[in-house]
């Protein structure tokens, strides 16, 4: 499996000299993660990934398409986002802080792995998560973790800051 760290050492260069700052333009529906459950991420392109929920984290749902959903530690998840409106059954609607770096993925970006139109790596979660070619890959600020978007989905929820 491709590590986060080899992940990292590969595309933060690229990242940070092709990089362009985007900033979340959706609002976000959250509530407390139920510890023990298990999140299938999915896209409008299938599976993306997976992740079990722990104390205290949050469970995203994206106002996309694909009304994708994901975990976020509570450290994480406090710095970005803010709540506007508390909803039904422990959900809020909130509004996104953060702001990510990011490249959208060409073949030669793969190339350096031996793979042409996809490949799996280490989220920083540490499941697997696929990452094909027209998709983007982002950084938060921080450069501390890496990790896919979709491209619909990335279009859907993400604008240039």
């Amino acid at each position: 499996m491709i590590t986060q760290q080899e992940m990292l050492n590969h595309f933060l260069p690229i990242l940070e000299r092709k990089g362009i700052i985007y900033k979340k333009k959706t609002m976000i529906k959250a509530k407390k993660a139920v510890p023990g459950t298990l999140i299938v991420t999915k896209t409008n392109d299938g599976d993306e990934t997976k992740n079990k929920a722990e104390k205290g984290d949050w469970l995203v749902e994206n106002q996309t398409s694909s009304s994708e959903q994901y975990l976020i530690k509570p450290q994480v998840f406090e710095k970005k986002y803010t709540l506007i409106q508390s909803l039904e059954n422990g959900w809020g609607s909130y509004q996104p802080n953060g702001k990510v770096i990011a490249i959208q993925i060409e073949k030669s970006d793969l190339s350096h792995f031996d793979k042409s139109d996809k490949m799996e790596f280490e989220a920083p979660w540490k499941e697997l998560t696929v990452l094909r070619v027209g998709d983007f890959l982002v950084v938060p600020p921080e450069k501390d973790e890496i990790y896919r978007i979709a491209k619909k989905e990335f279009g859907e929820t993400y604008e240039k800051d």
